[in-house]
């Protein structure tokens, strides 16, 4: 009972956490993070809100990739300490290495401001980690790749190659056929990552119909913050790629 409550609180704290991610989305704001708002980063350290910003992974700063904003100083902290509290095992899953090395990546992006926030480490975050093995996706059928890129999407940024990028790129009408089977299973979650990877693809079939596909997925699982953070995240890129 103790296990099931923690993971119902855990689950909660990821909802929060996306939602706010959602709301910045929109706004084009700063990542809120209203579940760890309430206590300094000492006072967080080791806390749910940790295993919390593990779990939605890179996205919890995807508003600052994708927009000018630069992140909250207390926000990139939190992101940064469980980067440093959750290092991959050496036979941890590819999908598990893949989303440190991700967030490993975004920190390297952002971490330049953290310099100057009080009590902040002396110097930006290193972290010379070599990209994971993503051999296993060529192999993989088009069900298992859709299912693992959705897992993944906190990968499918705007203009950012790695090897699970380019595995993606080599399998559009396969990630397109993943698509159509999540929805029609109703998993929307698999549905908006695919759909997220599938709006930065070349070579999409134009009969997929991706916007009302996405329109349909937001409409149906909407209610959970983490499929409305891909639905909006693949909106956002779609609008800008379509002004380049």
């Amino acid at each position: 009972m103790e296990q099931s409550g923690t993971s119902a609180l855990l689950q909660g704290a990821v909802q929060d956490l996306a939602t706010d991610v959602v709301s910045a989305l929109r706004g084009g704001d700063h990542v809120r993070m209203s579940s760890t708002g309430t206590g300094t980063v000492e006072e967080i350290e080791g806390s749910l809100d940790l295993a919390a910003v593990r779990v939605l992974g890179a996205d919890l700063l995807l508003p600052h990739v994708l927009f000018p904003a630069p992140p909250d100083p207390e926000a990139l902290a939190v992101f940064r300490k469980t980067v440093e509290a959750f290092p991959p095992r050496a036979d941890a899953a590819p999908t598990v290495k893949w989303s440190h090395w991700a967030m490993s990546r975004t920190l390297r992006r952002l971490d330049s401001p953290l310099t100057d926030a009080p009590g902040a480490p002396g110097a930006p975050f290193e972290d010379e980690a070599a990209e994971p093995d993503a051999d296993w996706l060529d192999a993989a059928t088009w069900q298992v790749l859709t299912h693992q890129l959705a897992v993944l999407a906190p990968l499918a940024v705007p203009g950012d190659d790695c090897a699970v990028a380019r595995a993606a790129g080599r399998r559009p009408v396969d990630v397109a056929r993943g698509f159509v089977r999540a929805v029609r299973r109703r998993d929307y979650q698999q549905a908006a990552g695919a759909g997220r990877w599938l709006t930065l693809l070349d070579g999409v079939p134009d009969t997929l119909g991706l916007e009302a596909g996405l329109d349909f997925v937001e409409l149906m699982g909407g209610n959970d913050p983490r499929v409305a953070l891909q639905v909006q995240a693949a909106r956002v890129m779609r609008t800008a790629g379509a002004l380049v």
